[in-house]
């Protein structure tokens, strides 16, 4: 495999995603320089959501948590939706820079492993898409990760059973009350039998207050789900 990559690198050499200088590791996109500054979500925030607390503050609920329990267990984010992790999640989710899947892979195994029961999950879903954002980007990215992670993590991957219905507004520039009602049944379990009595991993691309991961957990959790557990690509600080 490493011959493989020395000839790739010599017809065709990557790119840092982040400085544009060489990349030193083998099927990667981010050089080890970049990747020692890379903003990466830091433990100790909201032990539901994840959502970093007050300064001062070390573990415990949020207040937002706490008025309103979302329907999955724990959430983690990879990446602090911040600076260069800002970018290049941003390219590779509305650019189509589908060659970072490998690098993001990595960050989201380590977010998994370190901040999830890993051993306690079944199956692992992606956030679905609503058509005509499929159609517009050419592919799901949550899909595109979750497929890859799965077989790290050695779980079976379910790419259709949830589905998006309707035409949900954008959730940006959203607040957070407004984004509870703009996905309110908006998801719809299209095999029961695949998620019944299973303990699931949903992940999703950008975590903002975490209304649409919560939503689908209820989905999901309606149609027989044991547990639920949200992993997001990036999580916005």
């Amino acid at each position: 495999m490493q011959k493989f990559w020395r000839f790739y690198d010599f017809i065709w050499p990557r790119r840092c995603e982040i400085c544009m200088g060489s990349v030193d590791h083998p099927a990667r996109h981010i050089c080890s320089r970049c990747l020692e500054t890379l903003e990466f979500a830091e433990p100790g925030g909201c032990e539901i959501c994840a959502r970093t607390l007050p300064d001062g503050v070390k573990g415990g609920i949020c207040s937002d948590c706490a008025e309103r329990r979302p329907y999955f267990e724990k959430a983690a984010g990879a990446l602090a939706f911040l600076g260069n992790a800002r970018r290049i999640v941003i390219d590779y989710k509305f650019n189509s820079h589908i060659w970072m899947r490998d690098d993001f892979t990595d960050f989201l195994q380590a977010a998994c492993e370190f901040r999830l029961p890993e051993d306690e999950i079944d199956l692992v879903i992606p956030m679905p898409l609503t058509i005509p954002h499929r159609f517009t980007r050419g592919f799901n990215q949550c899909e595109y990760l979750a497929k890859p992670l799965a077989r790290r993590i050695g779980k079976e991957c379910a790419t259709r059973a949830v589905r998006r219905k309707g035409m949900p507004r954008r959730q940006s520039g959203l607040r957070g009350c407004e984004r509870i009602a703009n996905v309110a049944g908006t998801f719809e379990v299209t095999a029961p039998e695949t998620v019944a009595n299973r303990t699931i991993l949903l992940l999703d691309d950008i975590m903002t207050t975490g209304a649409t991961l919560s939503e689908c957990s209820k989905t999901l959790r309606e149609a027989g789900a044991s547990r639920v557990f949200a992993l997001a690509l990036a999580r916005v600080i």
